[in-house]
């Protein structure tokens, strides 16, 4: 993804706070290998001055990132995370259909595992994590559900998926798909007929809802994004093909 103010779309912003809907693809820091690749302060910077990261997004997640626009700010907001009063909301569509509708998920996870570096369960010596599952919508193989980290582990909500049973789509690190086609899903398509067959090919997770106190006048605030556009597109796909959607 090229850097394109363009691209970042801005939520809320003063002299203390800004709020971005970042999009899918873009470095949330900067690249360990390459540098010179665009990312979030690289693009906004020009035009908003200094700015300091409170919490990152994964490369392939959409949605809500706060960031500070001063060092106050940044100390402020940094103890919010810290003491676990920010409540972040993230909604991801997953690969399976579970009994229950909502669902605690508290099970310990290590960082940094093996060559991929991933977040692993690990009863014994990993830290204590939780998630909060709850499903918003069953679409037969597949669920729309809402996560709710309690704590702040790196992968933390894609690693619980995936240590339940339930990958999200297009997670290849957790699970083992890289893109989901469209005649993987539904039998009214055929591998090969069409050049549009990919529907979604990035993890189908969307930063959704952050709320915090503002670091400057220390109102609870509550910022809200709308499900990325190709997160829409792919539920509307797997709604309309209910009746002939394979088990995959």
């Amino acid at each position: 993804m090229s850097g394109d103010l363009n691209q970042i779309a801005i939520i809320w912003c003063d002299e203390d706070l800004l709020v971005i809907d970042k999009p899918a693809g873009m470095l949330a820091l900067p690249d360990g290998y390459d540098p010179s690749l665009p990312h979030v302060k690289s693009v906004l910077s020009p035009r908003y001055g200094p700015l300091w990261i409170v919490h990152r997004l994964d490369r392939e997640t959409s949605g809500l990132m706060v960031l500070a626009r001063n060092a106050a700010s940044h100390k402020d907001l940094n103890t919010q995370f810290q003491e676990r009063r920010v409540k972040k909301i993230y909604t991801a569509i997953i690969i399976g259909n579970p009994v229950w509708k909502q669902k605690r998920l508290d099970k310990p996870l290590t960082l940094n595992v093996g060559r991929r570096h991933r977040t692993r369960i690990d009863l014994e010596n990993g830290k204590h994590s939780e998630t909060l599952i709850t499903v918003r919508e069953r679409l037969k193989y597949y669920c729309l559900v809402d996560a709710e980290p309690e704590t702040g582990r790196r992968h933390q909500i894609r690693a619980h998926l995936a240590g339940e049973g339930y990958p999200i789509v297009c997670d290849s690190l957790y699970g083992k798909q890289k893109a989901l086609l469209r005649s993987d899903i539904s039998s009214r398509y055929q591998a090969g007929s069409s050049t549009n067959d990919t529907l979604l090919a990035r993890t189908a997770l969307h930063s959704s809802s952050i709320t915090l106190d503002h670091p400057g006048s220390q109102q609870r605030c509550k910022f809200e994004s709308k499900i990325s556009s190709d997160l829409e597109l792919t539920l509307e796909f797997l709604r309309d093909s209910i009746p002939d959607l394979r088990g995959k």
